[in-house]
């Protein structure tokens, strides 16, 4: 694999980005993603799954220089829709996801682990939707689970001024479940993780399966709707002119169009 790595401990399949230096979420890590959790699901000793990051970061986001390659809307609304297809079946995924979050989790890369059924972050970690600062809007279903965890209101303030909030913060908010100083995350994860699988793998597949379904149809119905205007937004002056201002290292002049 080229930017995963998968390791097993006791039950527990432990997923790791390798995407140096900020673990960025490319389409190729997406679908090396999605075929990995395809092998893991068919592996009857494998209980549950933590999710991490290697080097600095959990995910400091999207792989914003891939997005300068497309152009039109509809490039747009298919890149977000296959990455809210992913997360989608992290969500659904039989065996419960422990995402332990370190450094930072951000764009993107909040939007994988609040896709996954359990948070542990790091008490410094960063957690944001910084897309804003761009031009730009969260199109992996951000803008739909963020306000499911933290409110709309709190929701509102985290995306309208792009400010993250530390992994104590997240705790808080109930964004995540515990937090840790960082060199007991992994092995706090791990514990978390081995205490799942002594479950009964039926009995924890109908809880997950019934934790959705208290969700609504308007939720995806919503999610839908967030990839088509992540196609729109794209294609905006103000969404080249974020792009490229973030890869010249300048501040955006966003003129509204």
């Amino acid at each position: 694999m080229e930017y995963l790595k998968l390791s097993r401990e006791n039950r527990v399949a432990i997923i790791t980005i390798q995407h140096a230096p900020a673990n960025a979420l490319c389409q190729g890590l997406l679908k090396e993603l999605s075929g990995l959790l395809d092998d893991i699901e068919g592996e009857q000793d494998i209980r549950s799954v933590i999710i991490h990051g290697e080097g600095r970061f959990f995910s400091a986001g999207a792989d914003i220089k891939e997005f300068s390659n497309l152009t039109k809307d509809e490039e747009f609304f298919n890149l977000a829709r296959n990455g809210q297809k992913v997360f989608e079946r992290i969500e659904k995924f039989s065996k419960p996801i422990i995402a332990a979050i370190h450094g930072a989790a951000l764009g993107g890369g909040l939007e994988l682990a609040m896709s996954c059924h359990i948070r542990l972050v790091t008490e410094n970690a960063k957690l944001g939707l910084p897309e804003l600062q761009l031009g730009l809007i969260p199109g992996f279903a951000g803008t739909q689970r963020l306000p499911r965890y933290v409110g709309v209101a709190k929701a509102a303030e985290m995306l309208l001024t792009s400010e993250p909030i530390s992994g104590t913060e997240a705790v808080k908010w109930g964004l995540a479940n515990h937090a840790y100083p960082e060199a007991e995350l992994l092995d706090q994860a791990l514990i978390l993780a081995k205490k799942i699988a002594k479950k009964s793998p039926v009995s924890v597949k109908a809880t997950i399966d019934l934790l959705n379904r208290a969700k609504t149809e308007e939720f995806y119905t919503s999610v839908e709707k967030e990839a088509e205007l992540f196609g729109k937004v794209f294609a905006s002056n103000d969404a080249k002119e974020g792009i490229t201002a973030f890869l010249q290292k300048r501040e955006p002049n966003f003129v509204g169009n």
